[in-house]
């Protein structure tokens, strides 16, 4: 496996974190959310440039399910961060204080809607490239041969990610944030840091077990149909 590659996923994963950290904006404070915040755009431009034979894949991209499902989590993607970059810099107050007066109270609004819609985005784009994230797991670990108790195992710690994020959705009222609701229920970060970034990351990993396991389906499905489908006619009668 190329140590570039593995360098690259882990930049990815970076930013993924500095994206959780940077949604504990009350625990942090301004100067250390946009220093995450700034760090976390300079690695996405990196990623973008790393993989900039995507985009000129898309128009050849099959119309099959999978891949039109990646392009649109992909596009929505760029979007939701777009919109995150451009009211980071509106609502600035330390590295681009000059833009503040252009911010308000919906530009702040509209910045925590994207940030949260980032989050899940990300979450599925990630949950369609878990069978190669799994792959350099198993690299990294020596793992050769399948498992069944192994991989019953996983599944099971999926199932448990998957009921907590559940309820972390509940906990951080995460539906109030990716509806742009006026709410004050905010986490509260006197009684426990810890227990927003675990949340956080079981919501995450809600959607990436769901994502992962949809895949399957739907490549079960077309298997199936396929399947079905190469059987002579006089078999079915």
């Amino acid at each position: 496996m190329s140590s570039v590659f593995l360098w690259r996923l882990l930049a990815d994963l970076v930013a993924a974190g500095l994206l959780v950290f940077g949604l504990s904006y009350w625990w942090l404070g301004n100067t250390a959310h946009e220093l995450a915040g700034t760090a976390m755009f300079l690695l996405l431009i990196a990623h973008n440039v790393l993989n900039r034979r995507f985009y000129g894949m898309i128009a050849r991209t099959r119309r099959e399910a999978r891949g039109l499902f990646n392009v649109a989590v992909t596009l929505a993607l760029i979007v939701a961060m777009a919109a995150l970059l451009v009211t980071s810099v509106l609502i600035s107050n330390t590295l681009s204080g000059f833009m503040s007066p252009f911010g308000g109270f919906t530009a702040r609004q509209i910045h925590t809607l994207a940030a949260y819609w980032v989050l899940v985005i990300v979450a599925v784009h990630l949950g369609l490239r878990w069978p190669v994230i799994m792959g350099v797991a198993r690299n990294l670990f020596g793992i050769a041969k399948p498992n069944a108790v192994r991989a019953w195992a996983l599944r099971l710690v999926a199932v448990a990610i998957a009921v907590h994020g559940v309820w972390s959705s509940f906990a951080l009222a995460i539906g109030t944030k990716l509806t742009m609701q006026m709410t004050l229920d905010w986490w509260n970060f006197e009684e426990s840091v810890a227990g927003f970034f675990v949340h956080c990351v079981a919501i995450a990993g809600l959607y990436i077990c769901l994502t992962y396991y949809a895949m399957k389906w739907l490549q079960a499905r077309k298997r199936g149909t396929r399947s079905a489908a190469a059987i002579p006619e006089n078999v079915h009668q």
